[in-house]
C-alpha cells in the first residue's frame, strides 16, 4: 500500500487540519438537512462512516427515508450513485457486471468477436444496496470482495474500484417472509450499524410541509472526491494513545465470552467479558470492530478540532460500531436481550484503566 501524504504529521499539525475537517463535514450535514428530516445521529453516524472510509448498514421501516438519505448525500459530496434494488432473483452478474461477446472490425478490415467486459452498478463511488436483505446469499456475497478490497474479480480478472468507494445497504426488519438474515461475514464489514427510528411530531409536520407544497429544496455540492480521501487520510494521522488503543482492545474482548474459548479459542477470551455478557452472547466481536471504535473515535475527535482521540471518543461510537458483530444465544433471544443493551452494559462497566 502506497504510504499516506500526511504521515508523520505533528499532533499540532492534525489539530490545525482539524478545522477544515469539521467546516466540510458540518457542510455536507447541512445539506443533507435542508432535504431529510431529523434523524441527526444517524446522519452523524452515516457521514463518519464514509469519512472514515467505511460502509453503512440502516435499518428500519419502509418510508422513514433512508433512500432519500443516501440519494441527497451523493449529490453534496460529489460522487457517482448507483442504486442497486436487491430482490430474490437478483444474481452477483447483475451487481459485478459480465463478460460478454462483442463483435469488432479488426485493423485488417475485417470483423471478428472478442470478450469485454460490461461493468454493472458496483462500479460507482457511492452504491446503495436497497433491501439488501431480499437477495439470496450467493448475491449479497457478491458485495464482499468490492466492501472489503475495493475490487471485483470477474472470470479471474481483477477490476479495481474508484476510490473513495462507499456502500450504505438498507434493511427492513419487520417483513421478515422472504428475506435472508445477512451472514457474519457480511455484517462485519459495514463500519456502522445504524437505527432508523419513527419521526417526531414536529419532525412529521416539517416532512408534510415540505413533500405535500410546491417548496422544492436544492442540495449543493459542498466537497469533492479529492478532498474526501484527504480527509480519510487525515482521519488515519490522527493520533490515539496507547492507554485509549488499550481501552477500545477490551472493549472488543469484553464483547467474547469464555463459552467462546473452547469453540473460536484465543488467550484473552473471556477474560474481560461482563456477567451479562457470558450470559447472553454465544461469539463477540472481530478485529474489525476494534478499527471501528478506533477510526471513528479518531473522526469524533476531529469534529470537536482535537487532534487525538480520548476514551469517552471511543464510548461515543460504541454502539453503531459493535451491535452488529455479536452473535447472541437462544437465552438473549427467548429474554428479549439485544444487543444494544449488552454494549450499553459493557460501556457502563468497562473500567477506564486495566490489566
Amino acid at each position: 500500500m502506497a504510504t499516506s501524504f500526511l504521515a508523520g504529521l505533528s499532533e499540532a499539525e492534525v489539530r490545525d487540519r482539524a478545522a477544515g475537517f469539521g467546516r466540510d463535514f458540518s457542510a455536507v450535514r447541512q445539506q443533507i438537512e435542508r432535504v431529510v428530516v431529523g434523524h441527526r445521529e444517524v446522519v452523524q453516524g452515516v457521514l463518519i462512516s464514509l469519512f472514515c472510509g467505511g460502509h453503512a448498514l440502516l435499518e428500519g421501516v419502509p418510508g422513514i427515508g433512508k433512500t432519500l438519505l443516501i440519494r441527497t448525500l451523493s449529490r453534496a459530496v460529489q460522487l457517482s450513485f448507483s442504486r442497486i434494488q436487491f430482490t430474490p432473483d437478483l444474481m452477483p452478474a447483475d451487481i459485478t457486471g459480465t463478460t460478454v461477446v462483442s463483435e469488432v472490425e479488426r485493423p485488417d478490415g475485417t470483423r471478428g468477436r472478442q470478450f469485454t467486459f460490461q461493468r454493472g452498478p458496483i462500479f460507482s463511488q457511492m452504491v446503495l444496496a436497497d433491501e439488501i436483505n431480499r437477495a439470496t446469499p450467493k448475491t449479497q456475497s457478491a458485495l464482499l470482495e468490492a466492501m472489503a478490497e475495493r475490487s471485483v474479480t470477474v472470470a479471474g480478472v481483477s477490476h479495481r474500484l474508484e476510490r473513495p468507494f462507499f456502500v450504505m445497504a438498507t434493511q427492513n426488519p419487520v417483513e421478515q417472509e422472504g428475506t435472508y438474515p445477512l451472514p457474519e461475514a457480511q455484517l462485519d464489514r459495514f463500519f456502522f450499524k445504524l437505527l432508523v427510528g419513527y419521526s417526531g411530531r414536529d419532525e412529521l409536520a416539517e416532512i408534510l410541509q415540505r413533500t405535500t407544497t410546491t417548496a422544492d429544496a436544492e442540495v449543493e455540492p459542498a466537497l469533492d472526491a479529492p478532498r474526501l480521501l484527504e480527509h480519510q487520510e487525515l482521519v488515519r494521522a490522527a493520533y490515539i494513545a496507547e492507554h485509549v488503543r488499550d481501552y477500545a482492545v477490551r472493549m472488543v474482548l469484553a464483547t467474547q465470552p469464555a463459552s467462546a474459548a473452547a469453540e473460536f479459542g484465543g488467550p484473552d477470551v473471556g477474560k474481560f467479558a461482563t456477567p451479562m455478557v457470558s450470559k447472553y452472547v454465544r461469539m463477540g466481536c472481530s478485529p474489525r470492530a476494534a478499527q471501528a471504535l478506533v477510526l471513528g473515535a479518531k473522526c469524533h475527535a476531529l469534529l470537536d478540532g482535537r487532534a487525538a482521540a480520548s476514551i469517552d471518543d471511543v464510548r461515543a461510537v460504541a454502539l453503531p460500531a459493535l451491535r452488529h458483530r455479536m452473535i447472541l444465544n437462544f437465552e438473549a433471544q427467548a429474554e428479549g436481550v439485544g444487543p444494544d443493551a449488552i454494549v450499553r452494559n459493557i460501556v457502563d462497566t468497562l473500567p477506564a484503566g486495566g490489566g
